[in-house]
């Protein structure tokens, strides 16, 4: 199989993971050590959380790596596992689309998070319209370089405290609605949702949702029934790992 073929596969089957109700839990890895962890556990996919990954090679999040830094990490992992990856690319780095994807691709991964908050202008939200072309663009892209690159969507509409706290789950519902007609494959309005409003953005939306969770105390059931197609950790395994860490190696000062 060609590795042309083998990204088209393997974008294929991470799409086919993404069930409502039957969420795919993708642990966010950081580097290859992590990576071999969440496959040797038994997982089927993997997504590569910014946060962490930043935190691994000395660089803040938002943006305070370059996209070629975490694309060096990203070949790293792809190299040590073979399972379907996807990629926190935060707000594209200011890259062009075609640079985004064909960057992506060419170190082995077959998705990508794209979010709403732009970090290399003072964390400025871009508009409804504003993502929803881009998603277009990337789309657009993917579809160029003959991969079904699988796009989850996210707003940081919860994150952000952006609006007024009563209507925060309707504006999500819009600009996940938007970004959906422009070629997303699943829609991710991040934050640590209650199960009833978790299940009123899964109902509202008509791709899978992405949910955040703590891999700690996380209730699969619970993110089941509110109709979650799938999970991933952000940088909260690497935390707590963190602070394991600490626990232990504080015993031998």
């Amino acid at each position: 199989m060609t590795a042309k073929a083998r990204l088209v596969e393997m974008a294929d089957e991470l799409l086919a993971l993404h069930v409502p109700g039957t969420p795919v839990v993708l642990p966010t890895v950081w580097d290859a050590w992590s990576a071999k962890v969440a496959v040797d556990a038994g997982f089927q996919g993997l997504t590569v959380g910014s946060h962490p990954v930043a935190d691994s090679v000395g660089r803040p999040d938002g943006e305070g790596m370059k996209f070629e830094e975490l694309l060096t990490r990203v070949k790293q992992i792809t190299d040590a596992v073979d399972v379907p990856v996807s990629v926190d690319i935060e707000s594209g780095y200011k890259k062009s689309a075609n640079k985004l994807i064909d960057g992506l691709l060419d170190v082995g991964a077959v998705g990508l998070n794209i979010e709403d908050t732009v970090h290399s202008e003072d964390g400025r939200m871009r508009t409804e319209e504003e993502h929803a072309k881009l998603i277009k663009r990337l789309r657009k892209a993917s579809d160029a370089a003959g991969v079904n690159v699988v796009i989850n969507a996210r707003t940081d509409v919860f994150k952000n405290q952006y609006g007024a706290e009563e209507a925060r789950v309707d504006i999500a519902i819009e600009r996940m609605l938007a970004c959906a007609e422009a070629g997303a494959s699943s829609l991710y309005p991040v934050g640590f949702h209650d199960e009833a409003t978790l299940k009123r953005l899964t109902s509202a939306l008509p791709l899978p949702v992405n949910a955040i969770a703590n891999p700690a105390d996380g209730d699969l059931a619970m993110y089941a029934r509110a109709g979650a197609g799938r999970i991933s950790f952000g940088p909260i395994w690497q935390m707590g790992l963190a602070k394991v860490s600490a626990e232990w190696l504080g015993r031998w000062k």
